[in-house]
């Protein structure tokens, strides 16, 4: 599982790549952590190479959300697979995040 997260103007973009399952979510909640703090930015979660998001993965998703309404920013997931879609339906997410 590989985390790129890249600042540019008031969006900031991470990308996920790989098998964000339990065994790699410890490691991408601690490579996530600057996101929590953003004030006032766009923060997009680009899934164009995440393969696969397991319920640790969401929960990670779900606390960046949470922490970003609490600091006035917005998130919008993009990207994602039909796979991670259905799993977004299934669970409820879909309803959570604005989806490009």
């Amino acid at each position: 599982m590989k985390t790129t997260i890249v600042e540019n103007g008031n969006q900031c973009i991470a990308s996920f790549a790989g098998r964000l399952d339990t065994a790699a979510a410890v490691q991408t909640a601690e490579e996530v952590k600057p996101l929590l703090e953003l004030e006032h930015k766009e923060i997009i979660l680009d899934c164009t190479e995440l393969e696969y998001i397991s319920s640790s993965g969401l929960r990670i998703f779900l606390n960046i959300r949470k922490e970003a309404a609490g600091h006035g920013s917005k998130v919008i997931v993009r990207n994602i697979n039909a796979d991670i879609r259905q799993v977004f339906m299934m669970t409820g997410f879909i309803s959570l995040f604005e989806i490009q």
